[in-house]
């Protein structure tokens, strides 16, 4: 079938196609005008972008930015969690229209929960893409309880939304709740050993007595080395002694012995007496008494430079024993400190730990009541990152069913039919439309095409019949 085939079917057939095009519209536009008018009321929540915490104050990373946020928002507007609250808010179970469409639906559940899938089912949530606002739409045959139920949808998801964050706080609140006198017993607990523990070994202030024990035995050893090194000298000096004398040497040429003050001067008083005896004993007699005297305090004053030299050489050798029983006392001394700084660093080593665990139970209870504390607030909160931007209103028209456009689109649909229906006609009884039909069906060639008087075409028409076409070649074949 070539386009000129097709608009001879049409023109062959428009009554057809003007009958259903015309009856397709009536029908429509009757249709339109019987189905119960609908309006649908909007409201418009907007979901802000929170960047400060109300309790800790902390930033917020905007999650309104994540790609999920919105979906989720959606989500939640059409649970039916939020549908419950506007039953409830409402009371649409006590509303006698809804208590008799429940009953006709004969359903076998709670009325609240039909009641919120119907509402449901006439909701719808529209998120805006390049903003942070909601569409929330509901449609019903009433204005003013369409508007009230997209605002109770509007409320009750703001509603939802505080008890989403809220929940969750209040949860860890609880159970913070439960463990903070677990943690406190343990500081408790941790603070009594460091106590018994200092009280029994009568610790006070560790650090510092350790500081001034370990300075004391820093002094200690100090002087135990001074005082080895002393006892070192002196007994250089005894050995010294010694071997002078046992070479025999003069113990007046020692080094002791000449730089002893007294010694000195005793030799300087016997350097005077012996001037004085010998020019005496050029002057008198031996037996003179003067010659005795000067004699005798000769002796005397060699006799007190002996003894001073004796007692020289002997406070060498006591000097070594002495100094030999110094380095035992300080030894000792230094030993029973050094058990004592010892003593003192396990104790020390012991309260360390034990006050790191003090530290330990005490950070974990501070940390345990501030997020105790803080949960606790956020479960009171009745704040949240959305709002109410433009509450719903009983809208002035109704949106279904719209009248023109129903007449359009019959229109088309009209149309549509009207050209099948055309075909179809033209396909259950054929007919002679042109020469191009008998060359093509009868595979004869056309001589001539005569034109049809404008009087008479029907009868012309019947000559032109496919069948009697068939019927007069079948004759002239015979």
């Amino acid at each position: 079938m070539n386009f000129q085939q097709f608009i001879n079917i049409l023109l062959s057939h428009r009554l057809i196609i003007l009958s259903v095009l015309m009856m397709t519209i009536i029908t429509t536009l009757i249709v339109s005008l019987l189905l119960p008018k609908q309006y649908v009321a909007t409201t418009t929540i907007v979901v802000d972008q929170r960047s400060v915490d109300p309790v800790t104050g902390a930033t917020l990373p905007p999650a309104q930015l994540l790609p999920t946020y919105m979906a989720t928002q959606v989500d939640v507007i059409a649970s039916r969690n939020v549908a419950h609250k506007v039953v409830e808010k409402l009371k649409l179970s006590e509303n006698p229209q809804m208590q008799t469409d429940f009953a006709k639906a004969k359903s076998t559940g709670d009325i609240k929960d039909w009641i919120a899938d119907l509402l449901l089912k006439k909701l719808e949530i529209r998120p805006s893409r390049e903003s942070s606002v909601m569409q929330v739409d509901f449609t019903f045959g009433e204005p003013q309880f369409a508007a009230s139920i997209a605002n109770a949808f509007a409320n009750a998801y703001i509603q939802t939304s505080i008890e989403l964050q809220a929940q969750p706080a209040k949860l860890s609140a609880d159970w913070f709740d439960s463990q903070m006198a677990l943690f406190r017993d343990n500081l408790e607990h941790a603070q009594s050993v460091l106590s018994t523990y200092q009280q029994q070994h009568g610790i006070v202030a560790t650090d510092d007595r350790l500081d001034l024990e370990s300075a004391r035995l820093a002094d200690l050893s100090k002087q135990l080395v001074d005082n080895q090194a002393h006892t070192s000298e002196l007994q250089s000096r005894k050995d010294l002694l010694k071997a002078t004398l046992k070479q025999g040497g003069s113990s007046e040429s020692l080094q002791e012995v000449l730089s002893s003050p007294s010694i000195q001067s005793l030799k300087s008083q016997l350097a005077l007496a012996e001037s004085k005896f010998a020019e005496l004993s050029k002057r008198v007699d031996r037996n003179h008494p003067y010659y005795k005297q000067a004699k005798a305090e000769v002796d005397t004053l060699q006799q007190k430079i002996q003894s001073e030299i004796k007692m020289v050489l002997n406070s060498i050798g006591s000097g070594v024993a002495s100094s030999i029983e110094r380095d035992k006392m300080i030894a000792t001394a230094l030993a029973e400190q050094k058990q004592q700084v010892l003593k003192l660093k396990q104790q020390h080593d012991a309260i360390r730990v034990l006050n790191r665990e003090v530290e330990n139970a005490q950070r974990v209870y501070d940390a345990a009541m501030q997020r105790a504390v803080q949960s606790r607030m956020e479960s009171e909160m009745h704040q949240t990152n959305t709002a109410v931007l433009n509450p719903a209103l009983p809208p002035p028209k109704h949106a279904k069913p719209k009248v023109f456009l129903n007449l359009i689109l019959s229109v088309f649909l009209g149309g549509m039919l009207g050209v099948g229906s055309a075909i179809f006609a033209e396909l259950s009884d054929r007919r002679v439309r042109s020469a191009f039909d008998i060359s093509e069906l009868l595979a004869v060639p056309v001589f001539t095409v005569a034109s049809i008087p404008p009087s008479k075409p029907k009868q012309i028409a019947r000559l032109f019949n496919l069948d009697d076409i068939h019927g007069g070649s079948n004759n002239r074949g015979s």
